[in-house]
């Protein structure tokens, strides 16, 4: 089953939390405190493989949990790092955050890896919280909450030269003639559902990768037909590659046909429309093909056109020798703008917003990513953790926000679903 777009929730593994632990030894009554910290939790990885070509089996594991560090204990032990998990996704794998619109990730290298929801580092023991001032406290940390992230995984299969062209023009044919592909082939239009990808190999050695999309029709852009489902496999390839049935088979008009589909594809997507384009003038051996491919020229000056009949071979060799050296001279294809991406290549961390004060009735509201964290992190039951989530406040603005905004003493302060009151 050929599966291009998948939509995946994925929930990386908290951190373990840290232990409030004292050092309890014969004749030492009065030891200090001795928690370990936590484990961190398991990453989530998306990791390219190049021996897959879809993404059917993230089809069936839509909700992906990492695992929780472990906790840490007393005596200095120190809870264990949790094993990241790694998602093996085909060459051509782009990862959108939904909530944002932005590509985290685009995986087009074998092995390449790519952080997509990060683990949250384990919370500290309460050694790691003794000064001078205070060298025993009563507290530790609980584990940083993993990164949750809904994201939606688009497979854009990477290929030098990409067929486009409508229904039954021999696309399938002159792939399974010049490659190892194999493709379904029949008298009737859409035969190919999902595209094939081959290697084309040359006798001077050098090879390419050409891939099959299935046919398109006029409205494709639109929605209809199946071809617009698959154009964007074409967003990465060097050249666009129309094949035109130049015998006029079906008793079509081959200047009508590529019309057709260069309005499509330029409807679909102008970056896609702008990229190398030639002609495979195929079925060069019926009736009426010379005359046809004369008109066209005449129409077509400018493009580059190879003459070929797919079911007899003519043409092929001088077909595959000029694509080659067309491959050599052309740039590498950009798929997406900078300002398209969340981050490139590495996992960039989140930037953590600064807190927002809102008033609700008679309550205020505080709201902040960074304020949210640490309050997950705090075991609030504790008195001494609870002060120092209060000078953590102090420190961040928020007492001094919420008394310009004219907060009293007493007043309610809501945090999550906790609610503080006010001092001044």
């Amino acid at each position: 089953m050929f599966v291009d777009e998948v939509i995946v929730k994925l929930f990386a593994g908290p951190g373990g939390d840290g232990c409030t632990s004292f050092r309890r030894e014969k004749c030492e009554p009065m030891g200090g405190p001795d928690g370990g910290n936590g484990g961190k939790g398991a990453s989530i990885y998306f990791v390219g493989d190049r021996s897959l070509k879809t993404l059917v089996d993230l089809r069936y594991h839509k909700i992906i949990k990492g695992e929780k560090g472990i906790n840490g204990k007393g005596s200095n032990k120190y809870g264990h790092n949790r094993e990241d998990i790694k998602i093996a996704v085909p060459l051509g794998t782009t990862v959108t955050d939904c909530d944002t619109g932005l590509i985290i990730a685009d995986i087009v290298h074998d092995k390449e890896e790519f952080c997509i929801a990060k683990g949250g580092r384990g919370g500290r023991g309460n050694k790691a919280f003794a000064t001078h001032s205070d060298p025993a406290p009563g507290f530790s940390e609980k584990g940083e909450p993993g990164e949750e992230r809904i994201v939606k995984c688009e497979l854009k299969m990477i290929a030098d030269v990409g067929l486009i062209g409508l229904p039954s023009v021999g696309k399938s044919t002159l792939l399974s003639q010049i490659s190892g592909c194999h493709p379904k082939i029949a008298a009737y239009h859409f035969t190919t559902l999902s595209p094939n990808i081959g290697v084309v190999k040359l006798n001077n050695g050098k090879t390419f990768t050409m891939a099959d999309l299935p046919g398109l029709i006029e409205g494709a852009s639109e929605g209809i037909g199946l071809g617009h489902k698959f154009l964007k496999h074409a967003s990465r390839t060097k050249i666009l590659a129309h094949v035109v049935d130049m015998g006029s088979a079906e008793g079509r008009d081959p200047l009508e046909d590529y019309d057709i589909i260069d309005k499509e594809v330029a409807k679909y997507d102008e970056r896609l429309h702008q990229k190398f384009k030639i002609v495979i003038a195929n079925k060069m051996d019926l009736d009426g093909a010379k005359e046809n491919l004369k008109l066209f020229k005449k129409a077509h000056p400018d493009l580059k056109i190879f003459e070929i009949s797919a079911a007899t071979r003519e043409g092929l060799d001088e077909l595959l020798i000029g694509l080659s050296e067309l491959l050599e001279t052309l740039p590498e294809s950009e798929t997406y703008k900078e300002e398209e991406f969340e981050s490139h290549i590495l996992y960039k961390f989140k930037e953590e917003l600064p807190f927002s004060i809102s008033k609700e009735g008679d309550m205020w509201s505080v709201n902040g990513e960074k304020i949210e964290k640490l309050l997950k992190m705090t075991r609030i039951e504790n008195d001494e953790a609870a002060h120092r989530f209060a000078r953590k406040l102090r420190g961040m603005g928020v007492d001094e926000e919420l008394e310009r905004l004219g907060a009293k003493r007493g007043d309610e302060v809501k945090i999550m679903d906790y609610i503080f009151i006010f001092k001044e």
